[in-house]
């Protein structure tokens, strides 16, 4: 099975874990603070927190603005759970905007008609890698004195207007599953230019306490003082080891990742029923997926028809992602009315194809020769004589 997604380990990433593992400290030591450096150098921004996941980033980033009871957070429809999940974690409520269908990007119109009295930040999702229209996004946020929040999971290593992602949004938050740009195993970040934000997200990861164990060590005490309610969300020194390993690789893997993306597009250029999603001026992507809209009202054929065909054939196709508030907890809690038309409808079109740093060409083209068969065979099918007189005589 070709996998939809995959991490790219190699002798250099191993030996800096081996090193990691051999030093005194495993957790909370040095290396944590180096890869927060690395980091917020790589996306030219102030400061960088790192912690154990994606998830725990998000909610690390919405208990810093203060989330709680009463708020509102206006998030994508298409999206990851975790990012309306952490909204929630803080007592907040997720409002969802719909997407733009050419590049599910969430929709900047109808954040703004979904904003209130309660509204107290937005969030801006790359999609598959391709930034937001931030400028769109901050003269929204600026009008209307709200929290601009980037769940960047996806762009690592993209760019909006010759800025780094990361340094763009008030706070942008990063994962480092083994699926994205650079992987620690599991893990995450949060990147921002306010220091005092740093600071309580730092405070947070580590149950509200206002010092480390090494820093406790370092300066002979055994006092610390829990200031605020807060989580386990430490990353480890291996982790961080590796994520430093995998952050001088980026550019290559970003790269790498570009040069599949233009052979999908070249390869999909007047295939029936196939389109991808469009790319935006002004900003470079960081390719973590490709998506295709498979058009199954003219084909005639469901999109989980042609999924079912692909993993048939061994290739490992996704799906990102199902609405969030159509998943049972969500109708359960918000209501079975929530909809956000143009989400739902493009969710019934999309695939994810397989992309990752070590695919080779020769599976790019087996990918889209699969695809492009599967299309031939369905319009050679519509347009035979045979066809033709049935669907005459009704």
């Amino acid at each position: 099975m070709l996998p939809y997604g995959k991490q790219t380990i190699d002798a250099e990433d191993i030996e800096a874990v081996l090193s990691a593992l051999s030093s005194s400290m495993l957790t909370t030591g040095p290396a944590v603070s180096q890869f927060e450096a690395r980091l917020a150098e790589a996306t030219r921004s102030t400061s960088a927190v790192a912690l154990s996941s994606g998830t725990a980033a998000l909610h690390a980033a919405f208990a810093a603005i203060g989330i709680s009871e009463g708020d509102e957070v206006i998030v994508p429809a298409i999206t990851f759970v975790a990012t309306s999940n952490a909204v929630i974690y803080c007592g907040g409520t997720p409002v969802f905007a719909d997407v733009d269908p050419d590049t599910l990007l969430v929709d900047p119109v109808d954040i703004e008609s979904k904003i209130t009295p309660r509204t107290k930040a937005i969030v801006a999702m790359d999609y598959a890698g391709q930034p937001c229209d931030y400028d769109r996004l901050r003269a929204i946020a600026d009008k209307y004195n709200l929290i601009l929040v980037a769940d960047s999971c996806h762009s690592l290593g993209a760019s909006f207007k010759s800025h780094p992602i990361g340094s763009v949004a008030d706070l942008t938050c990063f994962s480092f599953h083994p699926v994205k740009a650079i992987t620690t195993c599991e893990g995450g970040a949060v990147t921002t230019n306010d220091s005092e934000l740093a600071a309580r997200m730092k405070r947070f990861r580590s149950h509200g306490i206002d010092n480390t164990h090494s820093q406790r060590t370092q300066a002979g005490t055994h006092q610390y003082d829990m200031l605020t309610l807060g989580c386990n969300y430490r990353i480890s020194d291996l982790q961080c080891a590796l994520g430093m390993s995998q952050l001088k690789k980026l550019p290559a893997f970003i790269d790498a990742r570009e040069n599949i993306a233009r052979i999908y597009h070249q390869q999909f250029t007047d295939t029936p029923f196939v389109s991808l999603l469009k790319q935006k001026d002004f900003r470079t992507s960081a390719n973590h997926l490709v998506v295709m809209k498979w058009d199954h009202q003219s084909s005639g054929v469901s999109r989980d028809e042609l999924f079912r065909h692909l993993r048939d054939q061994q290739i490992g196709v996704n799906v990102h992602y199902r609405p969030v508030y159509q998943h049972s907890w969500y109708r359960q809690q918000f209501g079975e009315n929530l909809t956000c038309p143009k989400s739902d409808a493009v969710y019934q079109q999309i695939i994810t194809l397989p992309v990752f740093p070590l695919m080779s060409e020769i599976d790019v083209h087996r990918v889209t020769k699969t695809i492009k068969e599967f299309a031939t065979s369905i319009t050679a099918f519509a347009t035979t004589p045979e066809t033709v007189s049935i669907a005459a005589a009704g």
